[in-house]
């Protein structure tokens, strides 16, 4: 095929090689242990072991008996059998007053529920009346004033 002539030649870029950079050293990652020093919190009825004598305190005597801590006269207290500690309890007049309250409140609570459930189930039939009148006064009133002829 005579006459075709040469191929067509296309545009190309030349692009630069890419630079090199040496490889980066990865160390290998390291920890350091958590550790403590102990502390040492002695108990707070501190005493020897039985057949060992310690040295006399400076001035000082142990004290081996138990806190008092103050009781109010309105509770009452219950030793717990294993664990010989005692537990408050409150008095009567407390436990009374608590119950009571209770009470008084759950009961208005669901009195409360009750009337407004009735007075709901009355009330919508005649709010659904109502609401119908309403609608169709509106729709005859809008198509009374369409009809007529408009202002100009």
């Amino acid at each position: 095929m005579p006459g075709l002539g040469e191929p067509p030649v296309f545009p190309s870029l030349v692009l630069p090689d890419a630079p090199s950079f040496p490889t980066p050293i990865l160390s290998l990652p390291s920890a350091e242990i958590p550790n403590y020093k102990p502390i040492v919190v002695p108990p707070a009825d501190l005493r020897p072991p039985p057949g060992i004598k310690g040295k006399p305190l400076e001035g000082k005597q142990p004290n081996t008996s138990q806190p008092n801590t103050p009781k109010a006269p309105e509770v009452g207290y219950v030793t717990v059998p294993f664990i010989n500690k005692e537990v408050p309890v409150p008095s009567q007049e407390i436990l009374v007053t608590a119950v009571s309250t209770a009470t008084v409140s759950v009961a208005a609570t669901l009195t409360a529920t009750a009337v407004f459930k009735h007075i709901v189930s009355l009330a919508k039939p005649i709010i659904k009346t109502a609401w119908t009148k309403i609608t169709k006064k509106k729709d005859s009133s809008n198509s009374s004033s369409s009809s007529g002829q408009p202002d100009s």
